[in-house]
């Protein structure tokens, strides 16, 4: 009788434990990994890296490339303003093209011209974190708030929910990615980088052309950066 009253008040506390709002996430791994889409492609183009990434965290809206295989995806990192968001934004507007735009906090509060221009014009603003934190170094409180605190002042601001969030450097555990999914965002990495935010080492135009163009896959996911003159 003993043990059936004690294995009832662990499965009673088991429930309660589960039903907190991010406690099963909470339970799950926060070991971090650094995300590479890496240099091994399947058949299709598609690096292996971002495939198996989409197999594995694709139940937490985690992904790395997309299922539409007749488009790709341009996503900047916006960490800080070096005079090339607004010819980028330009060329964009001739061409009819939509962009992802991955705020931090910091971007979003010193660039707002820049920043209506992206919601005036249609692109997608992202969530790069309010101080551009490793999430899996962050408790689950400090990870919702680095998170929601960029969210809500997007929102106030700027008059625009965000949805999508990149996380800084590409570090993530399964626990920061499930924590991300429960507060409503999808993580986007990418299928295609390349060192273009080293501003005293930049690439041959030539060369970064050549390099994008031969690494195109459908549903591709690629990730630039705004600083970069090339």
């Amino acid at each position: 009788m003993i043990l059936k009253q004690k294995i009832a008040a662990a499965m009673t506390a088991a429930m309660i434990l589960f039903t907190m709002p991010g406690a099963a996430a909470q339970a799950m791994s926060n070991n971090k990994s650094g995300y590479g889409q890496g240099k091994e492609t399947d058949c299709k183009n598609c690096p292996l890296g971002a495939v198996d990434f989409n197999s594995q965290y694709g139940k937490y809206d985690a992904y790395a490339l997309t299922n539409d295989e007749n488009r790709i995806i341009l996503t900047f990192d916006q960490g800080y303003e070096n005079g090339y968001t607004a010819p980028i934004l330009d060329v964009l507007k001739e061409k009819n093209v939509k962009a992802i735009f991955f705020l931090t906090g910091d971007y979003a509060k010193k660039e707002e011209d820049l920043v209506r221009r992206m919601v005036d014009e249609g692109h997608i603003l992202g969530n790069h974190g309010m101080s551009h934190a490793s999430m899996p170094d962050l408790s689950s409180e400090s990870l919702k708030e680095e998170i929601m605190s960029l969210h809500d002042f997007v929102a106030e601001k700027y008059g625009y929910e965000m949805q999508y969030l990149r996380p800084p450097c590409g570090e993530f555990s399964e626990q920061s990615l499930a924590l991300t999914s429960e507060l409503g965002y999808k993580t986007l990495m990418w299928s295609f980088a390349y060192v273009d935010w080293k501003t005293d080492d930049q690439p041959d135009p030539s060369q970064a052309l050549e390099r994008i163009v031969s690494s195109a896959h459908g549903g591709g996911i690629y990730l630039l950066h705004s600083v970069s003159s090339t």
